[in-house]
């Protein structure tokens, strides 16, 4: 059911032999690794504080069903950062799309760090009485990201809460919760499309994201928190599973950046990207057959 599911996206074409191909992930050593990415406009020269080459993502995970009463839910991590990603579905749209007779549903997003992901405790929001702007930045960012890629005409009157809760902060936790929230919102459509409560899968194609930037004067991917302080360029690049850009974002850190910069860290990117998809189908199609996480295997999750 899972797997013809996902056949109803539209340009969703799943290779069934990926999968062994993304369940595993493997380093490379720096000749051979460069060898398989071609046209770099680069050659690195230094070493990354966890050893990976320029181009590598951290170990990325998805496990799914921790959030048992959510419609989806999945704890991603890619390295040290893990998110906490849910989709509850609820029987009701906006006010404003009932006044305005907006036909379909709609899907929105909260994002929050809890106060021990930090190093320093975090107060909570509610603490201050607001939103910091920040997080609203990042909901916001989530919401975009994720509705570029459903028809929300296919949810019917429902409105989709994205929920998505820092546990830990190591960089990357914006690009974390897109990638995580994307695949708790397809477990979530599939359990309503086997209940007979859609007739058409929403999601046209998937969506992922990924951080790169330039640390030590060399374009890198997925910077954990290390190299994001000392980074003089930052970039947060989201795409979808066809290639297509939903948002850019990059700035200097009391830096500027040329245009050769600027094609390499997307070039990172854009290769990260579609290994970060690979995994994420993985996750989605083998959902339907993960028994509810337990505290063993999330206690495993952080011990990695």
């Amino acid at each position: 059911m899972l797997l013809a599911c996902l056949c109803r996206m539209r340009h969703y074409k799943f290779i069934p032999a990926e999968l062994g191909r993304v369940e595993t992930l493997t380093r490379v050593s720096s000749a051979s690794g460069l060898a398989r990415l071609p046209g770099l406009p680069f050659t690195p020269r230094m070493t990354r504080p966890d050893g990976r080459q320029n181009h590598e993502l951290r170990p990325i995970s998805f496990i799914p069903n921790v959030a048992p009463h959510a419609t989806g839910s999945v704890l991603v991590s890619f390295g040290d950062t893990r998110v906490i990603c849910s989709a509850t579905v609820e029987e009701d749209v906006p006010r404003w799309m009932r006044v305005q007779k907006v036909e379909g549903g709609w899907l929105t997003a909260e994002y929050s760090m809890l106060p021990y992901s930090t190093l320093e405790r975090k107060p909570r929001d509610i603490a201050r009485g607001k939103l910091d702007g920040r997080s609203s930045e990042i909901q916001r960012l989530i919401g975009r990201s994720l509705r570029a890629v459903v028809d929300l005409t296919k949810i019917g009157q429902r409105t989709v809460w994205i929920d998505c809760d820092v546990l830990q902060a190591d960089g990357g936790t914006r690009t974390a919760s897109i990638t995580g929230g994307c695949v708790a919102m397809a477990i979530a459509f599939n359990r309503l499309f086997a209940q007979g409560k859609i007739k058409d899968f929403p999601i046209r194609k998937l969506v992922a994201a990924v951080s790169a930037g330039v640390y030590q004067s060399e374009p890198v991917l997925d910077l954990n928190y290390a190299e994001d302080k000392d980074a003089s360029v930052d970039f947060n690049v989201v795409m979808t599973e066809t290639g297509e850009f939903v948002e850019v974002q990059g700035s200097g850190e009391e830096a500027v950046f040329s245009g050769e910069e600027m094609s390499a860290m997307l070039d990172l990117s854009r290769r990260g990207i579609a290994d970060i998809i690979s995994k994420q189908k993985a996750a989605i199609l083998t959902a339907d057959r993960a028994a509810p996480a337990d505290l063993a295997s999330l206690a495993a999750a952080f011990s990695r």
